[in-house]
């Protein structure tokens, strides 16, 4: 699946807001920010918890709670405090809650509806881990 950038806004737990375009990587549990923005928001770290990188590696990360915004849609969700210069993500996590699933040919999110297997129109692999696209 290629590669491709959202807007996603997050609010820390005094209302603060910070909006970003962040990769779309639905191969990554959670949603990533650098550290300085998390700590902005006032976003503190609940635990620490170890992730297994693409390469096969592992490393330990501080995870929090923030409210994510993307297109009008909001949730609670975990977020990594990730290495400052690192890239924004969303990962799958943030875009389950939000009920949304990735079209990798327009290279865009689109909404879900909450259900099986059996009602899920095969547009991506993705998609059919939540629902079904709504149309």
């Amino acid at each position: 699946m290629g590669t491709f950038f959202h807007p996603i806004t997050l609010v820390g737990p005094e209302g603060q807001r910070s909006t970003v375009d962040a990769l779309v990587d639905t191969g990554a549990s959670f949603t990533s920010m650098p550290e300085g923005i998390l700590r902005e928001l006032g976003v503190q770290p609940v635990r620490r918890v170890r992730l297994r990188l693409a390469d096969g590696s592992s490393h330990v990360q501080s995870l929090g709670e923030v409210v994510a915004e993307i297109d009008g849609e909001s949730v609670q969700t975990l977020v990594i405090f990730g290495p400052e210069g690192s890239p924004a993500a969303i990962g799958a996590y943030t875009l389950e809650g939000l009920l949304l699933g990735v079209d990798p040919i327009e290279k865009r999110l689109v909404p879900l509806e909450a259900g099986g297997p059996d009602t899920c129109h095969q547009v991506s692999v993705e998609a059919c881990t939540v629902g079904s696209f709504v149309n």
